[in-house]
């Protein structure tokens, strides 16, 4: 993107078309009409750096120290590939796979696998529930599954199903390499579909393309580049081989993506097939962990826990904090404790294939509560909800983004797409933000409704409408609730039937069996009528800050 005549070099901002624009580098992108997988692309960045391949592990198991070589992984990912395109599957460009899994070695390597292809990689949270599972199997179509024994059982009986616990699937990793070339791949083809949620309730399919992959993985690549060239400017020792810690599952957006930028960059990953604090310690004192990327739930347990000071993490250098705003206290008292790890901030959707912006370096990292400045070849509006003026540094409004990294749309779901996404390309994120004179991006409120709980997004009406089917029930709202280690938790006003005697409990009980553990009702309080506008919106704010008045009583 070129900045326009009047850009201002410090904003980023140009008062002709109101538009903010990144004060990064310029990332060269390979051209649009090149035929490249995503997966093609990060191999070629890591062959052309990393001649030959790394001789560190590329894969790590933080509970069992299982391991997988740069070597070993290309040559089983290769295997892979060529398995899932012969019978009995005959998987194609297009195909869709329902991926369905604790995180583990093995789905790194079907990712890499099925993308190498042009078969559509679609992974879900295993904790979701046997409705939410039908939703999602009903957007993105799968023509197979790939999953474990513990949580199979909930995919439905239709959908030929592969069990990366089992012999067959590792049977699948040794099948003999094919001389037929790997399928010709668009950059515009469909890469991902992964699960957002927005205000309407239900889960949506976020379509993510080759090019948006590539696009992400480039910006990463080019920010390591540069900080090794600086170091070499500045007569530095070259910065260590990069060890990086996976406490966010790989069905996330931001697992998803970070997972192509280590297979990039050459790194070192160690996976955690369920998050445990102490096994994070441990994990980090043992494999010598440099990098974790995390949600601010996990700053809160760096800062405060006493476990801390039993192990040694002294190997630590950068903690990437995303999916939720990290307040200006805590990042103080994490710089405080760990003076020596450097506080990464961000800010990303999973329409924006993760991250959108982040601080580079040491001196950025200090402006604490910013999200840092927006992204190599990103464009930024700041818009005013009301009038839909573009406003300038320093004014709040919605944050709408334009770039390389921006989703293709909702599957299945125009009415959707085309409220997010307008006809020129710019993604409207519901998020009210600022940018400042310096051209960093501050995350004021959420326009939408989500409540972040840790690094999950929780839809209220998919709760409300959950509450409703409850017959004793005969009104109900919910709202997000401060929570310090959360972020923020569920919390549903009730309007109780005439005669009805429901429990606290008893309300949450009942969400709890039908969702997953995240988005649980975790507090309650009853009252005699939900605020709502003439028109029969819920006034949410009215009862927040009921809430927030009234912090200890039943209301």
């Amino acid at each position: 993107m070129t900045p326009p005549p009047s850009f201002d070099p410090r904003s980023g901002f140009s008062p002709t078309t109101r538009t903010f624009h990144s004060l990064r580098p310029e990332t060269p992108l390979p051209p649009e009409s090149l035929p490249i997988s995503a997966t093609e692309f990060a191999l070629s960045l890591l062959r052309s750096s990393s001649s030959p391949l790394p001789p560190h592990p590329v894969l790590l198991d933080a509970f069992s120290s299982a391991s997988l070589s740069f070597t070993s992984f290309l040559s089983q990912s290769s295997s892979l590939a060529t398995a899932l395109l012969s019978s009995p599957f005959n998987l194609s460009p297009g195909s869709v796979a329902f991926i369905f899994s604790p995180s583990r070695l093995e789905i790194s390597l079907l990712y890499l696998a099925l993308i190498s292809i042009g078969v559509v990689v679609s992974p879900a949270n295993p904790a979701s529930s046997p409705s939410e599972i039908l939703h999602q199997i009903g957007l993105c179509k799968p023509s197979i599954a790939f999953s474990v024994s513990s949580v199979a059982s909930k995919i439905p009986s239709e959908i030929p199903v592969v069990l990366f616990d089992s012999p067959s699937f590792t049977s699948l990793l040794s099948s003999k390499l094919s001389n037929s070339p790997l399928p010709t791949i668009k950059q515009s083809d469909t890469a991902a579909i992964l699960y957002s949620s927005g205000t309407t309730g239900r889960v949506k399919g976020v379509v993510l393309t080759h090019r948006n992959l590539i696009a992400c993985i480039a910006g990463q690549h080019r920010r390591r580049v540069t900080r090794l060239a600086e170091a070499a400017a500045a007569g530095e020792p070259t910065p260590p081989q990069t060890v990086a810690l996976f406490t966010i599952p790989l069905f996330h957006v931001f697992g998803f993506f970070m997972l192509f930028r280590a297979i990039a960059l050459g790194e070192t990953t160690v996976l955690m097939e369920r998050f445990e604090f102490g096994a994070m310690l441990r994990a980090i004192e043992k494999h010598k962990v440099t990098f974790v990327p995390a949600a601010p739930p996990l700053i809160v347990g760096l800062v405060k826990s006493p476990d801390v000071s039993r192990f040694d993490l002294s190997s630590l250098e950068t903690m990437a904090v995303g999916g939720a705003p990290l307040g200006r206290e805590l990042a103080e008292q994490f710089v405080a404790r760990f003076p020596n790890v450097e506080l990464v901030q961000g800010y990303g959707l999973t329409e924006s294939c993760g991250g959108a912006s982040a601080t580079a370096g040491p001196e950025e990292s200090k402006m604490y509560g910013s999200a840092g400045r927006i992204g190599a070849n990103l464009e930024a509006k700041i818009v005013d909800p009301s009038t839909g003026e573009a406003l300038g540094p320093g004014q709040r409004g919605e944050l709408w983004l334009r770039g390389h990294i921006i989703m293709k749309g909702y599957v299945g779901d125009d009415e959707a797409t085309s409220s997010t996404l307008d006809r020129e390309g710019w993604l409207k994120t519901g998020d009210l933000c600022y940018i400042n004179e310096d051209g960093f991006l501050y995350i004021v409120d959420r326009l939408k409704e989500l409540i972040k709980y840790k690094a999950y997004q929780v839809p209220p009406a998919e709760l409300e409408r959950i509450l409703h089917t409850q017959p004793g029930i005969a009104d109900a709202a919910v709202i997000p609730y401060p929570d310090e280690e959360a972020g923020e938790i569920p919390m549903a006003f009730v309007v109780r039937q005439p005669g009805a005697h429901l429990t606290e409990k008893e309300i949450m009980d009942f969400v709890a069996k039908q969702v997953a553990p995240y988005k649980k009702i975790r507090r309650v309080a009853f009252v005699n009528a939900i605020p709502k506008s003439p028109a029969g919106k819920i006034l949410r704010r009215e009862l927040v800050q009921k809430a927030l008045s009234n912090p200890t009583s039943k209301l």
